[in-house]
């Protein structure tokens, strides 16, 4: 006895597509949804940053957060694209901490016990931009956390007499600065002496930099398979020189941001940057925890 054909074909057919489509979902690559993983959810086109993975009404969700600073939450699983490409988004898998002492990104010696965060203190350190920040957290993250010290970006450092002025600092209300290109004859070099030369600074503000135009380059370059970052001519934005070098889009400030991402995601610990960088950010550090 023959099998009746569908007599409602519409019907048959939004129900192959969506077997095919279920089919094809179940062949896409897991990928975990690790804090900094840039996502893009496919059906609203939000994209952003994973800020963490949450339970919410009975579900899993993921947190992103754009480059604006919102944020919204997403059911796990599919439909998200991770590097343009389609992904089954799952949560991270917790793995057994290794017996023995462990070291932070900087080196350190980690805590044997998860600490809390230490109430921040007064003092602080602060670097020119929002990419400074993120890297110096990335490696001296949990060592500042720890000592109570909060990394603020300057957003420039044009302003830096002025803001250093109104921070009024004291024994107790130290600050530390990392300046970009901090080389003589440089505009940064006339910025730091002029810092440090005003009322109240003595003994209580130390103004350190690397010699780099831009804190990217303070990430060896093997690290992006690069065997020197590029020399980008005078009138182009480093930023901008520097993506076009490695293949990378560079027309958008979200360009940018993605481009950074990419290079951050390379660093792992304190091994991934210059010893120039390094250096000047454990001088700076000592500066505002010891008394």
């Amino acid at each position: 006895m023959s099998t009746p054909f569908p007599t409602d074909w519409s019907s048959w057919g939004a129900q192959d597509v969506s077997a095919r489509r279920r089919s094809q979902q179940r062949t896409l690559p897991q990928v975990a949804a690790a804090p900094g993983l840039e996502v893009e959810e496919r059906s609203s086109g939000w994209v952003g940053v994973v800020v963490g993975v949450e339970a919410s009404g009975g579900m899993k969700v993921v947190r992103l957060r754009d480059y604006d600073g919102r944020e919204r939450a997403f059911p796990l699983g599919f439909g998200f694209l991770v590097e343009e490409q389609p992904v089954e988004l799952i949560a991270p898998v917790r793995t057994a901490r290794p017996a023995g002492p462990q070291r932070t990104a900087s080196g350190s010696f980690a805590a044997e016990t998860p600490q809390r965060a230490r109430t921040a203190r007064a003092s602080r350190i602060w670097v020119e931009g929002t990419h400074d920040a993120e890297l110096v957290e990335k490696v001296w993250g949990e060592d500042l956390r720890s000592e109570g010290i909060v990394v603020e970006p300057l957003h420039g450092a044009d302003d830096l007499v002025a803001a250093v002025r109104a921070f009024q600092p004291g024994p107790e209300r130290r600050i530390g600065v990392l300046l970009d290109h901090l080389v003589p004859g440089s505009k940064e070099s006339r910025i730091a002496a002029e810092t440090m030369q005003q009322a109240g600074a003595a003994g209580n503000v130390l103004v350190l930099g690397h010699p780099y135009v831009d804190v990217w380059q303070a990430v060896k370059p093997e690290r992006v398979g690069l065997r020197a970052w590029p020399e980008v001519p005078r009138g182009t934005d480093i930023k901008v020189g520097t993506l076009r070098a490695l293949g990378l889009p560079a027309a958008s400030q979200r360009d940018i941001a993605h481009g950074w991402k990419q290079i951050l995601a390379r660093v792992r610990s304190y091994a991934d940057l210059e010893p120039s960088l390094l250096g000047r950010v454990e001088e700076l550090i000592d500066f505002v925890t010891v008394p």
